[in-house]
């Protein structure tokens, strides 16, 4: 694979019980759909949540970041987009948000995961082989 194939999208149509009384899009929500296209961009590369469990790791967020320079209302079509930006120590991954009609940008975003072994709960200090197996590079 190539970085270039390290990116997904998903189009989502924002339903009513994910906004606020002005119909503006709660704020947590967005975390929600930045795990949509996450999910999406994982399976793209056959490591989705089920297969980090089996490979003997799992993968917990440690950090977001979010940017609003645009509201998202109900009923609007977005497309969430996922590419990943590290995965040597980490694996972060960026997040834009922007309008299915006009293309314009609305939400961004980063998350950082850490590898964390299931059977010592101990933390890896670098991404397991498996990951860069998934991503297709070389260990360095």
């Amino acid at each position: 694979m190539t970085p270039e194939q390290w990116r997904s999208s998903v189009t989502i149509d924002v339903p009513f019980y994910d906004t606020d009384a002005m119909g503006i899009v709660w704020h947590g929500n967005y975390v929600k759909y930045f795990e949509v296209a996450r999910c999406a961009l994982l399976d793209s590369i056959d490591y989705g949540y089920t297969e980090m469990r089996e490979s003997g790791y799992v993968w917990p967020v440690i950090d977001l970041r979010v940017r609003y320079p645009g509201a998202v209302v109900f009923a609007q079509k977005i497309i969430v987009r996922a590419s990943i930006k590290e995965y040597l120590h980490r694996l972060g991954i960026a997040y834009l948000i922007t309008d299915a009609v006009t293309g314009k940008r609305l939400t961004r975003g980063t998350t950082h995961q850490v590898a964390v072994h299931v059977a010592t709960h101990e933390t890896c200090f670098a991404s397991p082989p498996i990951l860069l197996e998934k991503l297709g590079v070389a260990a360095p």
